[in-house]
């Protein structure tokens, strides 16, 4: 039975509602609809629009979104394979150098959703379309291995060529590195580890004392700096310093500056609490505890203050303000690890 194609109800009126609309009326509600669908987008946070990312002799505009997606504009994509800016395209889930019957057979359900255009408003709010960073050097692969396949069309060597000078460009720093030089985020990136290792480690109200450095930290101090030991807490002035650089400097990155900072001090500059008490009790302090063991342990072991610190520097090394590039904070483990690029 052949059903009637009459519209009818709700629908009978939303069409006459649409023919009494004006052409003006009409690019109105198109208008409000389009600004909805750009209402939830990400925002890119930092942008290379100074200092463009550079491939072999390509300049690509790439972002960084609130997310810390990194991502390589729609137009960037193209220009990094040699193509015009405003190429057109027929499917607008693949980059244009995905498409076509050729490189159907190598492209697998997770490339195909990596794939996917990302929608974003950049930094001064425009709207822009892009392609997650790790895109570029998957796309290369998939483009050289349907080379070695003999499976591209004539129109695609071009394209596999530009893939292999792409790839052969980022064999020696990673696309992730690259992007975040460009516009700048690794400072971003840097700053907000640091906040989050100083708000792990640094309560921000002032803890009980507790008897926390053990009598054999100062024991084997002594007979180190070659020191006679009474067992008293009459100590050596320097020793406060000392114990900054073997203990405090080595807990996480700008630890004992962030002590200092938030230190109360009596008239004459001296702190009035020891810096343990404004260490975290679910972080800080916990990995206060566990470095003494490990320093005693090293102290008890070594016969000279050299051999000592020579240990010390290889076990746990003083870190700097900032954390390297090479290290990410375990915010679940309250540890600095090394990361696996």
């Amino acid at each position: 039975m052949v059903q009637s194609e009459t519209p009818t109800g709700r629908a009978k009126g939303g069409v006459a509602r649409a023919k009494s609309l004006t052409a003006s009326e009409r690019k109105d509600i198109a208008k409000r609809a389009a600004a909805r669908r750009w209402e939830d987008v990400p925002r890119a946070i930092a942008s290379s629009d100074d200092t463009p990312l550079r491939i072999g002799n390509r300049e690509i505009d790439c972002y960084v979104l609130e997310d810390g997606t990194r991502v390589l504009s729609q137009a960037g994509l193209l220009v990094a394979f040699g193509r015009n800016r405003r190429a057109a395209t027929r499917d607008l889930e693949l980059p244009p150098m995905l498409q076509g019957a050729a490189l159907e057979p190598y492209l697998t359900p997770e490339i195909r959703e990596e794939a996917r255009p990302i929608r974003f408003l950049t930094p001064s709010g425009n709207r822009a379309n892009g392609y997650r960073a790790e895109l570029l050097p998957a796309i290369c692969n998939i483009i050289l291995e349907a080379h070695d396949d003999n499976a591209l069309a004539p129109g695609q060597l071009r394209t596999a060529r530009e893939a292999d000078l792409l790839l052969r460009a980022l064999a020696t720093v990673g696309i992730v590195a690259l992007v975040d030089e460009a516009t700048g985020y690794q400072e971003v990136r840097e700053r907000d580890a640091l906040a989050a290792v100083l708000e792990a480690f640094v309560a921000q109200e002032l803890q009980p004392w507790l008897k926390t450095f053990p009598n054999d930290f100062y024991k084997e101090m002594h007979r180190l700096r070659g020191l006679p030991y009474d067992g008293s807490v009459r100590r050596p002035q320097y020793f406060g310093n000392v114990t900054n650089e073997i203990v405090y400097k080595r807990l996480a990155p700008g630890v004992l500056e962030e002590l200092r900072q938030v230190a109360e001090r009596d008239d004459e500059g001296r702190p009035r609490h020891r810096y343990h008490q404004r260490l975290t009790q679910n972080v800080g302090y916990p990995k206060l505890r566990e470095h003494l063991g490990s320093v005693v342990t090293l102290m008890k072991l070594s016969v000279s203050w050299d051999e000592f610190t020579a240990h010390l520097d290889r076990l746990h090394p003083r870190w700097d303000k900032t954390i390297p590039m090479s290290f990410e904070f375990d915010e679940r483990e309250g540890v600095m690890r090394q990361k696996n690029d």
